[in-house]
């Protein structure tokens, strides 16, 4: 076992896994990425998504990564995820402009984000200026969030909320939508400063058709909870969340919980279909 403590002045936060196997006379490579720490406690008792893959320019660009926190590379140019404190603010900047240009220009064009915080004020402008272009901008926030929803001629478009639940919600993932082309991230990294230039973070795609829905319905459910969210005004005022005359109750972390024993049974079933 080979430990490696990173660097003095970049705290490591990305959670990632790299296994390199050998499959008859080649090297494969997997990666696993996730929301949450690798810890047995904490993984009881808060929200968090991860992806496993083992798409050849993920594993590429992890195994660089990992090079260059233990000393053997130097950072590169990677192809598909985003990393602090090289790409991940830049890019971040870039995807919610081009929201911002298509909804100036009459496009569907919505940004979904869910983290921990939100405190990182150049990218708060930037949420701004694309709501002011017309963007739909849904945020799910746990604990800080320093924007300011609903002002008018600034914010009328952002709408920003937090669950209070069983669960600690940890998980960050980020969506940005033109027309029906939906660019969907998850991973590590928080809209703070310090997240985004301090630390070591990681965010990568989630491209698979299947994960892709799970994800937006992962975003659906938490934006439709009426039972354990907490709505922010433009005062900076929390509000809690109840359900309208008439319609039902939705807790997302219990649909969350529904969904997960209805893939846990569909695993089991298949698994005895095979034997």
């Amino acid at each position: 076992v080979h430990v490696v403590y990173g660097f003095p002045d970049l705290k490591v936060h990305a959670k990632m896994t790299l296994v390199v196997r050998r499959e008859g006379n080649a090297l494969r490579r997997y990666v696993h990425v996730g929301t949450g720490n690798y810890h047995a406690e904490t993984a009881r008792s808060y929200e968090d998504l991860s992806l496993f893959t083992a798409d050849p320019e993920i594993t590429a660009d992890i195994a660089s990564l990992f090079n260059y926190l233990t000393g053997f590379g130097q950072p590169v140019r990677f192809k598909k995820i985003l990393v602090a404190p090289f790409s991940l603010r830049a890019r971040l900047a870039e995807r919610i402009r081009a929201v911002a240009h298509a909804a100036a220009d009459g496009k569907h064009a919505r940004i979904r984000i869910k983290v921990n915080s939100l405190t990182d004020q150049a990218l708060i402008d930037e949420l701004y200026a694309a709501s002011t272009a017309g963007a739909t901008i849904e945020i799910v926030s746990r604990s800080i969030c320093m924007l300011r929803p609903g002002v008018p001629g600034l914010s009328e478009n952002i709408r920003v909320r937090s669950i209070i639940g069983r669960f600690l919600e940890h998980s960050r993932v980020y969506a940005f939508e033109i027309d029906d082309a939906v660019e969907l991230y998850l991973g590590s990294a928080d809209l703070m400063t310090r997240n985004l230039d301090r630390r070591i973070e990681v965010l990568v795609p989630v491209e698979q058709a299947r994960l892709r829905q799970e994800v937006v319905a992962m975003f659906d459910s938490a934006l439709a909870d009426n039972t354990a969210a907490w709505q922010l005004a433009a005062d900076g005022a929390w509000t809690r969340v109840g359900p309208e005359k008439g319609e039902r109750a939705h807790n997302h972390q219990l649909n969350l919980q529904r969904r997960a024993r209805v893939r846990s049974r569909r695993v089991a079933a298949a698994r005895n279909r095979n034997r």
